[in-house]
């Protein structure tokens, strides 16, 4: 009974640890989504590149930015952001975002994935 005890305990003192690590992940993953689109109005792939995922079959930052100012995209707010359930080092970020001046009804998806460089989108 007394490792049963201590292992029970054991598992309530980590949790708030698990719980931290994962809160921490949704909120880096919420940040890069704000952060990209605070600053793609500028257009300046000098500060947006190092926030996108970057790599073959992918976009380049131009391509995006302008593929994103053609849409007329805009952030309106954060719905949720969740550790994917399939890839502990990527977040997927549910927001609500406006296309051409009008909000869409249905939320949308972004996945933000740690990379040695940090937390980086990917569109």
């Amino acid at each position: 009974m007394t490792r049963w005890v201590l292992g029970a305990v054991g598992l309530w003192l980590a949790a708030p640890a698990c719980t931290s690590a994962v809160s921490e992940k949704a909120e880096a993953g919420e940040a890069v989504v704000r952060r990209f689109f605070q600053a793609l109005p500028s257009g300046d792939c000098a500060v947006l590149g190092p926030m996108l995922v970057e790599g073959q079959g992918l976009s380049s930052c131009e391509d995006t930015v302008k593929d994103l100012r053609e849409h007329d995209l805009h952030l309106v707010d954060i719905v949720e952001a969740k550790v994917d359930g399939r890839d502990p080092n990527a977040v997927l970020v549910r927001a609500r975002v406006s296309q051409g001046g009008k909000e869409r009804q249905e939320p949308y998806f972004f996945r933000v994935e740690r990379q040695a460089e940090g937390w980086r989108l990917r569109l």
